[in-house]
């Protein structure tokens, strides 16, 4: 169980480092950003407590916030995550599995991983870009860094997976 932990705090750093420092200064077209810092909740297996799982959200959105400038967008929008991930990763794994399975690109195959991470990572860009733009005028603004931001994180959350050892 330490260990685990340990290897969570290692990725929260790191995701939180290179969100910081390189990932936010990265607006493609004018819109869309990676925000790959939503890997940490995408990774949590099925039978992780939920409690942990929205406390381990909310620790790396209020860790992304503190150094991005988006006080509580990230916070919030990844709590949601967090909160629906355990519900939306059930819907892949057979009723009749073994052990708790980890999400990844191994054990679900490309299309289920990429449907259950392009699911997730739209619901975060949603809910991030609608607390950080907090109107509703510029909905075609929004609609664009929502979806941009959504294809850029999901490719590099396959190309994460991709190169993991196997």
């Amino acid at each position: 169980m330490a260990i685990d932990t340990l290897r969570r705090l290692t990725l929260l750093c790191v995701l939180c480092l290179a969100q910081a420092l390189v990932l936010n200064h990265i607006h493609l077209f004018g819109c869309a950003t990676p925000l790959l810092y939503v890997y940490l909740v995408l990774a949590f297996p099925l039978g992780y407590p939920k409690w942990a799982l929205l406390l381990w959200s909310f620790a790396m959105g209020m860790a992304v916030d503190m150094f991005s400038n988006t006080p509580g967008c990230a916070a919030a929008s990844l709590t949601l995550v967090g909160a629906a991930q355990p519900y939306f990763f059930a819907l892949f794994v057979p009723a009749d599995a073994a052990e708790a399975p980890r999400p990844s690109l191994r054990a679900l195959g490309l299309m289920k991983y990429s449907f259950y991470a392009t699911a997730l990572t739209l619901l975060h860009c949603v809910a991030f870009f609608a607390l950080e733009m907090f109107s509703f005028f510029h909905w075609l603004r929004w609609l664009e860094c929502a979806a941009g931001s959504t294809l850029v994180t999901v490719l590099l959350v396959l190309t994460i997976e991709g190169a993991r050892k196997r």
